[in-house]
């Protein structure tokens, strides 16, 4: 990185105020922003502190505004041939019989056929590509002070380096250092939601159902499997779990034996998906929560994506988010020529009321994910027979995916920088 100036306003090279962003996260609402950044004659950075690009993660549904915003993008494309098309949802008894199922159909008809699943690290990885070589990317770096003046923002890294840029961008997830740094006097912001998920790949598992989301489920807790390419399997554990504070972090080991703790004894095929959790290299876990700000912005930093309005993890939209996010910030950045307070402004204007009702959505959704009692197993068993119904399933499938936001146009009649359109990916 290059050392920036010591006062804000417009640079050599560049026709936009503040133009020099740092931003902190290289998942999916980092490239995101960084992208739109870009093609508007902003000097976009990214840093992040895991040591290397993240393999692995759990698998997402790409509809409504993921659908829409990633057609924005223009890699709808990409994003689609790197995906999969599940053919139904299956829930198996003890002894791996079919208790209940869906067709995805349902959820195709009440999405206009605007609906596939990718590997989160897949879609981080598409999106990213449509930068590499022209945004500078910083792995195993993070923030460890921060100071703003009038001028601009002087960061001390991780690596010991002092820098300055004239925006902050913190898109670092859930867990955010740029939100512990610039809003240490907000109030709580995280908002638990009583589970825990986890998730894991392997090679070889001898269990596949090609095209089936496959899933095991006892009160308080469910294991799911599906077929991937290359002979690989993904599997994603949910378990309810009270008290957040016995959620081990920064400890793979301990997190692998609250998993064995939860599903031990359970019959299918736990016991085979539990040998395999020992040696995953790609192993994941966290809780389940939302953050919820009464400000995304501070001064010349802004949060987006997890870091600013985690839906949760079992919503299935935080990339969406994130991705919107990202977009929305970008243009008004851009409409207000790198005025950050006025864009920032109507970045939160504009976003954070569809934020409000999507995560209202997302809690009540995490509660019937998986149910407590056998009752409610049986429960959802018929709900998921009566969708089989098309009217009712339509119906009900659309109650339960909800609005999509409405995108504002990109401005590619103004759009500067090297001349990169948004169909730019490989």
């Amino acid at each position: 990185m290059t050392q920036g100036p010591g006062q804000g306003g417009r640079f050599p090279g560049s026709d936009v105020r503040n133009p020099r962003v740092l931003i902190s996260g290289a998942g999916i609402a980092g490239p995101s922003l960084a992208h739109w950044l870009l093609r508007y004659g902003f000097e976009p950075t990214l840093i992040e502190r895991a040591p290397a690009f993240r393999a692995g993660g759990y698998m997402i549904d790409v509809w409504g505004t993921g659908y829409d915003i990633l057609e924005r993008y223009g890699l709808l494309e990409t994003g689609r041939q790197r995906g999969y098309r599940f053919d139904r949802l299956k829930f198996v008894d003890v002894r791996g019989r079919e208790r209940s199922r869906l067709g995805a159909e349902v959820f195709r008809a009440a999405l206009g056929g605007r609906f596939f699943s990718i590997p989160r690290s897949e879609l981080a990885r598409t999106i990213y590509e449509t930068i590499e070589g022209r945004v500078p990317l910083l792995y195993g770096t993070s923030i460890r002070t921060l100071h703003q003046d009038a001028g601009g923002i002087e960061l001390e890294l991780s690596t010991g380096e002092t820098h300055r840029f004239d925006l902050l961008v913190g898109a670092d997830g859930l867990h955010s250092r740029v939100r512990e740094l610039a809003f240490v006097a907000d109030p709580l912001l995280e908002r638990y939601l009583g589970y825990i998920a986890a998730s894991f790949t392997t090679e070889g598992y001898p269990h596949r159902d090609e095209g089936v989301y496959v899933s095991y489920a006892r009160p308080g807790r469910q294991v799911s499997r599906y077929a991937m390419r290359g002979g690989r399997s993904a599997f994603l554990f949910v378990f309810a779990e009270k008290d957040r504070e016995r959620i081990p972090s920064h400890d793979s080991l301990a997190q692998r034996t609250l998993v064995r703790s939860r599903f031990s004894g359970d019959g299918w095929e736990v016991p085979e998906i539990l040998a395999r959790l020992e040696t995953a290299e790609d192993f994941f876990l966290d809780a389940v929560s939302q953050i919820r700000m009464p400000r995304w912005t501070s001064g010349r930093v802004a949060l987006v994506g997890d870091a600013a309005y985690s839906p949760s993890l079992l919503a299935g939209a935080g990339a969406a988010f994130a991705m919107l996010g990202a977009y929305v910030l970008a243009q008004a950045l851009h409409a207000a020529d790198g005025s950050f307070a006025s864009a920032f402004a109507i970045y939160e204007l504009k976003l954070r009321p569809f934020m409000r009702r999507q995560q209202a959505g997302a809690a009540r959704f995490a509660s019937s994910f998986t149910p407590g009692t056998e009752l409610g197993l049986a429960v959802r068993d018929r709900v998921l027979q009566l969708m089989r119904i098309p009217a009712i399933g339509t119906w009900l499938a659309r109650r339960m995916l909800g609005g999509s936001y409405p995108l504002p146009d990109a401005d590619r009649s103004t759009a500067r920088g090297s001349g990169s359109s948004a169909g730019s990916g490989r």
